[in-house]
């Protein structure tokens, strides 16, 4: 057989569909187990719900009706009481009547995790060369999602407020000066506690955002996919409404939720609310995929939400993740070098702190500072990851994402340090800054 023959004719959708970065640092926080792991996103694995399910699932099996419900399929869709509840969740979440919300639980998808429902979305809105509008820097699997899709991924900035509303009005404008705002389907934006930097989208961004997708959407009806995934983990700051909250006639906003980061990863369910339009076309697709998710894991967040357990356990979390938000702060002040072009992020909830270095110092994975962390015995997530490209194919490098979810308390400070003594090293060999003086971490 020739080699030709022996070839895969693999899809165009396959061939553009690359290895995500995450599989990388998974992989060289498996091969070194010493490593201080800043990088993961996980969730802390002692803070998992054990007790609440092994009691969930005793009374679901107990009972023998309920268990071969569970265990049988459902719809598509999602199981109807769980969508039910869900209505009220985010009802009590937004602090309005369930009949303000704009939508009701027919319009509510149950999915595979919230990947899955970004992945859906994208599958029945987007074409080939189609645009995408997200912030910059921003989720960066989704990112890959949308490479896989064939969509064009054009980037707004993004400050201490979130993805700059201001900026996305004038690449609506450009693209509509060069004739392609035909081509724009969905603005993405994660409104509250944004992988990678932890920042909130602004209550007057989120207005306007709104206001752009309905001022915009001349051609067709422009969507806008809020992220809410890490929404009910705030510590402190004042509370915010969705931007599908002021989506009155839930025409523009789908807002996606998640089991994952309040409640458990395991159990992998998300859940959204969107146009009844769209939502058609989305159950559709999902029943190509999986005729709907896993039963028995809708009962087990169905009991959590009806029994108060999962209410319970977000506050749980809440107090966990507060104190580890604050201890990885409290490291960074002791440790990092004093600089003027050194910053970080200070987030009010989530999982994330951005750390941005001076421009000169490079942290890709290819970077001298990136190995030299390895060998110290900490990781992180390059900033460049997070990034699209500007028109020259040019990115900062000089950034990069902690978390402190799944990382251990007692495990924080020593990982900070550590990750400090390689950017004093690293800004030392690049130059002293502008005053004179030598840099040194603060631990020297």
């Amino acid at each position: 057989m020739s080699e030709a023959a022996s070839r895969l004719p693999f899809s165009a959708k396959s061939r553009r569909t690359v290895e995500q970065p995450i599989s990388y640092l998974i992989q060289t926080a498996l091969h070194n187990p010493h490593l201080i792991n800043l990088a993961a996103g996980l969730v802390d694995p002692r803070t998992l719900p054990v007790e609440q399910c092994e009691q969930i699932t005793q009374r679901l099996f107990g009972d023998d009706a309920r268990a071969r419900a569970a265990l049988q399929y459902d719809t598509t869709l999602g199981l109807r009481t769980l969508r039910k509840e869900l209505l009220s969740h985010l009802a009590r979440v937004e602090q309005v009547p369930e009949g303000e919300l704009g939508y009701s639980a027919d319009d509510i998808l149950v999915t595979t995790g919230s990947q899955q429902v970004l992945y859906l979305v994208g599958d029945v809105l987007l074409d080939p060369g189609d645009i995408v509008i997200a912030a910059n820097p921003s989720y960066f699997v989704y990112t890959g999602t949308l490479t896989s899709l064939g969509a064009t991924v054009v980037a707004a900035p993004m400050d201490e407020d979130g993805m700059d509303a201001d900026a996305v009005e004038q690449v609506l404008l450009r693209l509509q000066r060069e004739g392609r705002l035909s081509r724009v389907k969905l603005i993405y934006c994660t409104s509250y506690f944004d992988n990678p930097t932890g920042l909130t989208l602004s209550l007057p961004r989120r207005r306007k955002l709104l206001e752009l997708a309905r001022r915009f959407s001349t051609h067709h009806r422009i969507m806008i996919h809020e992220d809410a995934a890490y929404r009910e983990l705030r510590y402190d700051g004042q509370p915010l409404p969705s931007i599908k909250s002021f989506d009155r006639e839930n025409r523009h906003v789908i807002i996606s939720n998640t089991f994952s980061k309040p409640f458990a990863p395991g159990i992998k369910l998300g859940y959204s609310a969107m146009p009844a339009d769209l939502l058609d076309a989305v159950v559709q697709q999902k029943g190509n995929h999986d005729f709907g998710s896993a039963n028995v894991c809708q009962y087990i967040a169905l009991n959590a939400l009806q029994s108060g357990m999962y209410q319970s356990h977000v506050q749980t979390l809440c107090q966990s993740y507060r104190a580890k938000r604050d201890a990885i702060l409290q490291s960074l002040s002791r440790h990092m070098p004093k600089h003027p072009e050194l910053s970080w992020t200070k987030p009010h909830g989530g999982l994330y702190v951005w750390l941005t270095l001076p421009a000169d110092i490079d942290t890709r994975r290819s970077s001298r500072m990136f190995q030299r962390c390895v060998s110290a015995g900490v990781l992180y997530v390059p900033g460049d990851y997070c990034f699209v490209a500007d028109e020259h194919g040019e990115l900062p490098v000089n950034h990069l994402r902690l978390s402190f979810g799944q990382v251990a308390p007692e495990q924080i400070d020593a990982g900070i340090q550590r990750l400090a003594e390689v950017v004093a090293q690293e800004i030392n060999e690049h130059g002293a800054p502008k005053m004179g003086q030598k840099v040194t971490s603060a631990r020297a």
